[in-house]
Protein backbone atom coordinates (compact mmCIF):
# COMPACT_ATOMS: atom_id res chain seq x y z
CA UNK A 1 0.00 0.00 0.00
CA UNK A 2 1.13 3.94 -0.49
CA UNK A 3 3.07 4.81 2.67
CA UNK A 4 4.29 8.21 4.22
CA UNK A 5 7.42 7.11 2.96
CA UNK A 6 6.81 7.05 -0.56
CA UNK A 7 7.63 9.87 -2.61
CA UNK A 8 5.28 11.49 -4.61
CA UNK A 9 7.03 10.26 -7.74
CA UNK A 10 7.47 6.97 -6.87
CA UNK A 11 3.28 7.11 -6.48
CA UNK A 12 2.99 8.90 -9.72
CA UNK A 13 5.32 5.81 -11.10
CA UNK A 14 2.68 3.26 -9.63
CA UNK A 15 -0.75 4.66 -11.10
CA UNK A 16 0.84 5.01 -14.57
CA UNK A 17 2.10 1.66 -14.71
CA UNK A 18 -1.35 0.05 -13.23
CA UNK A 19 -3.32 2.10 -15.80
CA UNK A 20 -0.89 0.58 -18.43
CA UNK A 21 -1.70 -2.79 -17.39
CA UNK A 22 -5.17 -1.80 -17.48
CA UNK A 23 -5.37 -0.86 -20.61
CA UNK A 24 -3.46 -3.59 -22.07
CA UNK A 25 -6.04 -6.12 -20.23
CA UNK A 26 -9.38 -4.19 -21.76
CA UNK A 27 -7.43 -4.20 -25.17
CA UNK A 28 -6.67 -7.51 -24.72
CA UNK A 29 -9.94 -8.88 -23.31
CA UNK A 30 -8.56 -9.84 -20.00
CA UNK A 31 -10.97 -10.03 -17.09
CA UNK A 32 -9.27 -8.89 -13.88
CA UNK A 33 -10.39 -12.58 -12.57
CA UNK A 34 -8.46 -13.94 -15.25
CA UNK A 35 -5.43 -11.88 -14.66
CA UNK A 36 -5.01 -12.64 -10.97
CA UNK A 37 -5.71 -16.53 -11.57
CA UNK A 38 -2.82 -17.07 -13.73
CA UNK A 39 -0.68 -14.85 -11.74
CA UNK A 40 -1.81 -16.94 -8.23
CA UNK A 41 -1.09 -19.88 -10.70
CA UNK A 42 2.12 -18.57 -11.76
CA UNK A 43 3.34 -17.99 -8.26
CA UNK A 44 2.43 -21.51 -7.16
CA UNK A 45 4.39 -23.16 -9.88
CA UNK A 46 7.59 -20.90 -8.22
CA UNK A 47 6.69 -21.31 -4.55
CA UNK A 48 5.08 -24.92 -4.13
CA UNK A 49 8.38 -27.32 -4.21
CA UNK A 50 10.05 -24.41 -1.88
CA UNK A 51 7.65 -23.56 0.58
CA UNK A 52 4.99 -26.61 0.04
CA UNK A 53 1.31 -26.51 -0.70
CA UNK A 54 0.31 -24.99 2.51
CA UNK A 55 2.30 -21.65 2.35
CA UNK A 56 1.83 -21.32 -1.38
CA UNK A 57 -2.37 -20.94 -0.92
CA UNK A 58 -1.72 -18.05 0.76
CA UNK A 59 -0.21 -16.03 -1.89
CA UNK A 60 -1.84 -12.67 -2.29
CA UNK A 61 -2.93 -12.61 -6.04
CA UNK A 62 -6.94 -11.98 -6.11
CA UNK A 63 -9.14 -9.62 -7.67
CA UNK A 64 -8.83 -6.60 -5.46
CA UNK A 65 -5.31 -7.40 -5.22
CA UNK A 66 -5.19 -6.87 -8.94
CA UNK A 67 -7.33 -3.99 -8.41
CA UNK A 68 -5.36 -2.36 -6.41
CA UNK A 69 -2.01 -2.67 -8.22
CA UNK A 70 -3.99 -1.12 -11.79
CA UNK A 71 -5.46 1.95 -9.48
CA UNK A 72 -1.88 2.69 -8.26
CA UNK A 73 -2.73 2.15 -4.29
CA UNK A 74 -0.05 -0.73 -4.83
CA UNK A 75 3.13 -1.02 -6.17
CA UNK A 76 2.64 -3.67 -9.40
CA UNK A 77 5.27 -6.74 -8.59
CA UNK A 78 7.09 -8.10 -11.40
CA UNK A 79 5.15 -11.46 -11.23
CA UNK A 80 1.95 -9.69 -12.21
CA UNK A 81 3.78 -7.37 -14.83
CA UNK A 82 5.38 -10.50 -16.28
CA UNK A 83 1.78 -12.48 -16.06
CA UNK A 84 0.07 -9.32 -17.88
CA UNK A 85 2.58 -8.99 -20.30
CA UNK A 86 2.14 -12.73 -21.86
CA UNK A 87 -1.97 -12.99 -21.18
CA UNK A 88 -1.76 -9.37 -22.93
CA UNK A 89 1.02 -9.66 -26.14
CA UNK A 90 2.41 -6.45 -24.91
CA UNK A 91 6.30 -8.19 -25.91
CA UNK A 92 7.90 -6.84 -23.29
CA UNK A 93 6.60 -3.24 -22.76
CA UNK A 94 4.66 -4.04 -19.46
CA UNK A 95 8.12 -5.97 -17.91
CA UNK A 96 10.11 -3.09 -18.78
CA UNK A 97 7.98 -0.38 -16.38
CA UNK A 98 9.62 -2.69 -13.59
CA UNK A 99 12.23 -0.23 -14.12
CA UNK A 100 10.50 2.29 -12.67
CA UNK A 101 8.86 0.69 -9.98
CA UNK A 102 12.60 -0.37 -8.17
CA UNK A 103 12.11 0.23 -4.46
CA UNK A 104 13.44 3.39 -3.19
CA UNK A 105 17.14 3.06 -1.65
CA UNK A 106 16.50 5.43 0.97
CA UNK A 107 13.59 6.69 3.22
CA UNK A 108 12.09 10.09 1.63
CA UNK A 109 13.06 12.23 4.96
CA UNK A 110 17.06 11.12 3.93
CA UNK A 111 17.03 11.28 0.00
CA UNK A 112 18.11 15.29 0.23
CA UNK A 113 20.55 14.20 3.17
CA UNK A 114 22.33 11.92 0.87
CA UNK A 115 22.56 13.87 -2.27
CA UNK A 116 24.55 16.28 -0.09
CA UNK A 117 26.94 13.54 1.76
CA UNK A 118 27.95 12.36 -1.51
CA UNK A 119 29.54 15.31 -2.19
CA UNK A 120 31.10 16.32 1.22
CA UNK A 121 34.42 16.60 2.04
CA UNK A 122 34.21 16.33 5.86
CA UNK A 123 31.37 14.85 7.94
CA UNK A 124 30.79 15.90 11.58
CA UNK A 125 28.07 13.26 12.65
CA UNK A 126 26.42 13.06 16.48
CA UNK A 127 24.55 9.58 17.19
CA UNK A 128 22.59 9.11 20.65
CA UNK A 129 20.82 5.50 19.92
CA UNK A 130 22.29 3.96 16.75
CA UNK A 131 25.49 3.36 15.34
CA UNK A 132 25.52 5.42 12.40
CA UNK A 133 25.02 4.28 8.89
CA UNK A 134 28.16 4.68 7.38
CA UNK A 135 29.71 2.54 10.29
CA UNK A 136 27.07 0.02 10.47
CA UNK A 137 27.74 -3.92 9.75
CA UNK A 138 25.73 -5.46 6.57
CA UNK A 139 24.38 -7.47 10.06
CA UNK A 140 23.23 -4.56 12.29
CA UNK A 141 21.56 -2.49 9.16
CA UNK A 142 19.78 -5.37 8.00
CA UNK A 143 18.40 -5.64 11.69
CA UNK A 144 16.96 -1.97 11.60
CA UNK A 145 16.15 -1.78 8.35
CA UNK A 146 14.18 -6.00 8.48
CA UNK A 147 12.41 -4.57 11.63
CA UNK A 148 11.10 -1.39 10.64
CA UNK A 149 7.46 -0.55 11.43
CA UNK A 150 5.26 -0.94 9.59
CA UNK A 151 6.88 -3.50 7.82
CA UNK A 152 8.94 -3.18 4.75
CA UNK A 153 8.63 -5.67 2.18
CA UNK A 154 11.46 -7.94 1.24
CA UNK A 155 12.29 -6.20 -1.91
CA UNK A 156 12.40 -2.89 -0.29
CA UNK A 157 14.97 -4.65 2.74
CA UNK A 158 17.36 -5.57 0.50
CA UNK A 159 17.46 -2.55 -1.94
CA UNK A 160 17.59 -0.69 1.30
CA UNK A 161 20.47 -2.61 2.72
CA UNK A 162 22.42 -2.79 -0.29
CA UNK A 163 21.83 1.32 -1.01
CA UNK A 164 23.07 1.55 3.10
CA UNK A 165 26.26 -0.58 2.21
CA UNK A 166 26.55 1.26 -0.87
CA UNK A 167 26.97 4.65 0.69
CA UNK A 168 30.14 3.10 2.75
CA UNK A 169 32.56 3.76 0.26
CA UNK A 170 32.63 7.33 1.17
CA UNK A 171 34.94 6.24 3.99
CA UNK A 172 37.32 5.04 0.75
CA UNK A 173 37.04 7.17 -1.78
CA UNK A 174 39.43 9.20 -2.99
CA UNK A 175 40.00 11.95 -2.63
CA UNK A 176 39.44 11.22 1.18
CA UNK A 177 36.81 13.05 3.25
CA UNK A 178 37.40 13.53 6.36
CA UNK A 179 34.69 11.77 9.06
CA UNK A 180 34.15 12.49 12.58
CA UNK A 181 31.81 10.52 15.09
CA UNK A 182 30.14 11.12 18.72
CA UNK A 183 28.63 8.53 19.44
CA UNK A 184 26.45 8.00 22.65
CA UNK A 185 27.27 5.59 24.98
CA UNK A 186 23.60 4.52 25.06
CA UNK A 187 24.46 3.09 20.87
CA UNK A 188 26.91 0.89 22.50
CA UNK A 189 25.10 -0.87 24.96
CA UNK A 190 21.78 -1.06 22.95
CA UNK A 191 20.82 -4.35 21.45
CA UNK A 192 20.32 -4.55 17.92
CA UNK A 193 19.78 -8.28 16.77
CA UNK A 194 21.41 -10.16 19.70
CA UNK A 195 24.66 -9.47 21.40
CA UNK A 196 26.77 -11.68 18.84
CA UNK A 197 25.73 -8.94 16.25
CA UNK A 198 26.44 -5.92 18.79
CA UNK A 199 30.00 -7.10 19.34
CA UNK A 200 30.84 -7.78 15.85
CA UNK A 201 29.01 -4.11 15.03
CA UNK A 202 31.52 -2.66 18.10
CA UNK A 203 34.61 -4.52 16.79
CA UNK A 204 33.89 -3.57 13.27
CA UNK A 205 33.94 0.48 14.65
CA UNK A 206 37.49 -0.19 16.20
CA UNK A 207 38.51 -1.18 12.64
CA UNK A 208 37.10 1.32 10.44
CA UNK A 209 38.08 3.74 13.36
CA UNK A 210 42.00 2.73 12.51
CA UNK A 211 41.56 4.84 9.49
CA UNK A 212 43.47 7.83 8.57
CA UNK A 213 40.35 10.13 8.07
CA UNK A 214 37.67 8.52 11.01
CA UNK A 215 37.83 9.66 14.48
CA UNK A 216 34.96 7.84 16.57
CA UNK A 217 34.52 9.14 19.84
CA UNK A 218 32.06 8.38 22.74
CA UNK A 219 29.91 10.50 24.56
CA UNK A 220 29.06 8.88 28.12
CA UNK A 221 26.11 8.92 30.25
CA UNK A 222 27.45 11.06 32.76
CA UNK A 223 28.99 13.79 30.63
CA UNK A 224 25.97 14.45 28.29
CA UNK A 225 25.19 17.67 28.18
CA UNK A 226 21.43 18.05 27.69
CA UNK A 227 21.64 19.00 23.98
CA UNK A 228 22.70 15.77 23.26
CA UNK A 229 19.30 14.38 24.48
CA UNK A 230 17.48 15.98 21.53
CA UNK A 231 18.40 13.73 19.02
CA UNK A 232 20.94 13.06 15.72
CA UNK A 233 22.88 16.30 14.37
CA UNK A 234 25.04 15.40 10.44
CA UNK A 235 27.21 18.74 9.83
CA UNK A 236 28.53 18.33 6.33
CA UNK A 237 31.34 20.60 4.43
CA UNK A 238 31.05 19.78 0.75
CA UNK A 239 33.92 20.66 -2.28
CA UNK A 240 32.24 24.03 -2.80
CA UNK A 241 32.59 24.71 0.71
CA UNK A 242 28.74 24.85 1.21
CA UNK A 243 27.78 24.17 4.99
CA UNK A 244 24.99 22.12 5.90
CA UNK A 245 22.66 20.40 8.92
CA UNK A 246 21.18 17.35 8.67
CA UNK A 247 18.71 16.63 11.37
CA UNK A 248 16.68 12.89 11.55
CA UNK A 249 13.67 11.96 13.23
CA UNK A 250 10.92 9.71 13.34
CA UNK A 251 9.11 10.57 10.11
CA UNK A 252 10.88 13.96 9.43
CA UNK A 253 13.86 14.90 8.38
CA UNK A 254 15.74 18.35 8.19
CA UNK A 255 18.13 19.67 5.87
CA UNK A 256 19.18 23.50 6.62
CA UNK A 257 21.86 24.97 4.57
CA UNK A 258 21.43 28.58 5.87
CA UNK A 259 20.37 30.90 8.93
CA UNK A 260 19.37 30.00 12.68
CA UNK A 261 18.77 26.33 12.25
CA UNK A 262 22.37 25.73 10.80
CA UNK A 263 24.21 28.44 13.60
CA UNK A 264 22.15 26.18 16.36
CA UNK A 265 22.69 22.86 15.17
CA UNK A 266 26.44 23.62 14.48
CA UNK A 267 27.05 24.91 18.13
CA UNK A 268 25.06 22.34 19.48
CA UNK A 269 27.01 19.77 18.06
CA UNK A 270 30.44 21.60 19.18
CA UNK A 271 28.95 21.24 22.59
CA UNK A 272 28.69 17.69 22.60
CA UNK A 273 32.12 17.56 21.19
CA UNK A 274 33.65 18.76 23.69
CA UNK A 275 32.05 16.47 26.25
CA UNK A 276 33.32 13.22 24.10
CA UNK A 277 36.13 11.38 25.28
CA UNK A 278 39.14 11.09 23.11
CA UNK A 279 39.50 9.07 20.11
CA UNK A 280 42.18 7.10 22.23
CA UNK A 281 39.64 6.63 25.09
CA UNK A 282 36.66 6.04 23.10
CA UNK A 283 38.52 3.10 21.84
CA UNK A 284 39.67 1.54 25.11
CA UNK A 285 35.85 2.26 25.93
CA UNK A 286 34.49 0.24 22.78
CA UNK A 287 36.71 -2.26 23.47
CA UNK A 288 35.87 -2.89 26.98
CA UNK A 289 32.09 -2.64 25.92
CA UNK A 290 32.72 -5.56 23.62
CA UNK A 291 34.79 -7.57 25.62
CA UNK A 292 31.89 -7.62 28.38
CA UNK A 293 29.25 -8.63 25.83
Amino acid sequence: MVTSGETQQAQQNWRYCGGQIKLWREEAGVSRQELAKETRLDVLVVVVGLLGQELAKETHYDYEYVKSMENGRRRPTLRLLQVADQLCGAKGKLVAAQEYLKPESFPQRTQQYVLVEAEAITVQWYEPLLIPGLLQTEEYARELISNDCPPLDEETVEERVGARLKRQEKLTSKPPALFNYVIHEAALHAVVGDEGVMRRQLEHLLTVGQRRNVSIQVLLFKFAPAAALSGPIVLVETADHEQYAFADGQETGALYGSGDKLSTLTQRHGMIRTQALSVEESARFIRKVAEER
